[in-house]
């Protein structure tokens, strides 16, 4: 496969009046086009300081950063959705598209394109709080994929939803991406999540991040998110990974 990101011996240092903090040491990584890939670590490792460098809001860091071309698009979804509630469904798919200007005739038709592919053409000219939680999330998602990401950033993207609507949602956010075929980088703390959406785990150290390793998911029969729980490799994968951020903690 093409190598879309490669990441090499990525840095990050926080300065303050006390000090320094070394939040990320010597972390890298080669993404392929189409990978899926979670990144996983205990609380306050890192994880999200790395999706905040590969997305630019943060420049200030030590190592290289290489895209396969100046022209790879990133996207960035938060751990909220972010809709501005007095904004309706469709005004709020288009917002990326008025920030950076491009609100063309070919983009906005492709936004009203994956509104009604993905459930919600009736919902177009209705508010976010008519929505239920997992509509939200797939409104927040086509507004990011509205400016044609390459590669897609996800900072724990499910963490605001109830057990049952997260399995739910992760289903639809996995057929949209796979459908779109997107390249992702997705940052979580569910275990169960990371194995039934990936194809690589990666697991950090604490603080300062450090790769400690990094999984390849073999599920046999590997489908949806909810489906890939069911495969008979699941466990062990999911043993192997508790083991390792539980020597992280005690």
């Amino acid at each position: 496969m093409n190598s879309i990101l490669k990441i090499e011996n990525l840095s990050k240092t926080y300065y303050s009046l006390k000090g320094e903090v070394k939040a990320i040491d010597n972390f890298s990584l080669n993404v392929n086009d189409g990978d899926y890939i979670s990144i996983i670590g205990s609380s306050g490792c890192g994880k999200s300081t790395i999706l905040n460098i590969l997305s630019f809001l943060d420049k200030d860091y030590d190592g290289n950063i290489n895209f396969r071309d100046n022209n790879v698009k990133v996207g960035y979804m938060l751990q909220e959705d972010s809709l501005f509630d007095w904004l309706t469904v469709y005004e709020n798919a288009i917002l990326g598209l008025k920030v950076k200007h491009i609100l063309t005739k070919q983009n906005i038709q492709y936004v009203k394109k994956l509104l009604s592919k993905y459930g919600l053409k009736d919902f177009m000219n209705k508010y976010p709080k008519s929505l239920s939680g997992g509509m939200r999330q797939r409104v927040a998602l086509i507004r990011t994929l509205a400016v044609k990401p390459d590669i897609l950033l996800l900072d724990e993207p499910f963490s605001a939803l109830d057990y049952q609507t997260r399995l739910k949602v992760s289903d639809d956010v996995y057929r949209i991406i796979k459908e779109e075929g997107k390249t992702v980088i997705m940052v979580t703390h569910d275990i169960a999540e990371a194995i039934s959406m990936s194809d690589k785990v990666v697991v950090l150290s604490k603080r300062p991040c450090k790769i400690k390793n990094i999984y390849e998911i073999l599920l046999t029969n590997k489908s949806t998110p909810i489906n890939n729980r069911k495969a008979k490799e699941f466990t062990y994968y999911y043993d192997l990974l508790w083991r390792d951020l539980d020597e992280m903690v005690s």
